[in-house]
């Protein structure tokens, strides 16, 4: 039981690890992009993205704490599709931080309102919520589409689920759609937009293999019939 812990320990160190380096490099390309440290906004969506975070780290610690152990980890069997998408992906969320830095501080390019920066934070919240649902309702949330038959892999359908199909996309779409109002940037709309183009397209591919490889998914479908948005996909 010791040793099963302190496994489980070094996965959740080794998760946060990777978690954080990665947000500590969104915001120094950020802050870089900007040329000036003097950005309230863009400290409010670092603030948001930590508390978030931290959130979803409490929430799978508690009640899928297998999740983090196989998030990451490295996998088999990962659909090829999906490392194109990844590879794509992680381009374009550096992107966004770059553009915004450009545009709202050091050309300002464009201008939002004040008022942008709060819309954009409910978005922020209402993706994190959304992601927070699925962190807890979902033990086979890993962060690449494969079938888990290592991982008894079945279908998730209670929590958020019970709504849309892919409420961990949903909540990552109503992010994007909120960071360049909080980073007060409208040309960082562009590869936010991006950013959902590529979720909608994943989302496709990935119901494609679940509903071949997964058993019970087909039928899943028949009751949850919207896919990111309640009466619109």
């Amino acid at each position: 039981m010791r040793g099963r812990l302190l496994l489980m320990k070094a996965y959740v160190i080794k998760r946060m690890a990777v978690v954080l380096s990665a947000t500590a490099g969104l915001s120094l390309v950020a802050f870089a992009a900007a040329g000036t440290f003097a950005w309230t906004r863009g400290w409010a969506l670092l603030t948001l993205n930590l508390a978030l975070l931290a959130l979803g780290f409490v929430l799978m610690s508690h009640f899928n704490p297998g999740l983090l152990e196989a998030r990451s980890a490295k996998h088999a069997g990962v659909k090829p599709f999906d490392r194109v998408i990844s590879g794509i992906y992680s381009a374009l969320v550096f992107a966004v931080p770059v553009v915004a830095g450009l545009d709202a501080v050091r050309f300002r390019w464009s201008a939002l309102p004040v008022g942008s920066l709060y819309a954009g934070i409910a978005l922020y919240l209402l993706g994190g919520a959304l992601i927070s649902g699925a962190v807890v309702s979902n033990p086979w949330l890993e962060t690449q589409v494969r079938i888990q038959e290592d991982r008894g892999h079945r279908v998730a359908a209670g929590g958020p689920y019970r709504f849309v199909r892919h409420p961990m996309y949903a909540g990552i779409v109503a992010q994007y759609l909120g960071i360049p109002s909080v980073l007060g940037s409208a040309w960082a709309c562009v590869p936010a937009f991006l950013i959902v183009a590529l979720l909608v397209v994943r989302t496709v591919l990935e119901e494609r293999t679940l509903r071949a490889e997964l058993p019970g998914y087909e039928e899943y479908t028949q009751r949850t019939r919207y896919r990111l948005a309640p009466l619109v996909w």
